[in-house]
């Protein structure tokens, strides 16, 4: 599972490369080395998608069994409150 460590990491990798493509704009004009970098981010973008979208399906996950469990005690006690009050 990705987890919060992941995506500070994915951050931190973004950054420097944004950080690489202002330095080779302001720098020079290679734009075959502006596209590589470019690319580089997309990749690096999409990895922090899909982190983003990991840790977020197992946090709902998680979320969903947590109130599944509340609502089965729930309505299990509301069950045996009618069945003693019958």
């Amino acid at each position: 599972m990705a987890s919060v460590k992941d995506v500070e990491r994915l951050a931190d990798d973004l950054q420097e490369l944004v950080d690489d493509l202002r330095n080779e704009v302001k720098d020079s004009t290679d734009f075959a080395r502006l596209m590589q970098i470019a690319d580089e981010i997309s990749e690096h973008a999409d990895n922090a998608a899909q982190t983003f979208s990991s840790v977020n399906d197992t946090l709902m996950s998680r979320l969903n069994e947590l109130g599944g469990t509340k609502k089965s005690s729930g309505s299990s006690q509301s069950k045996s409150q009618s069945t003693s009050s019958s």
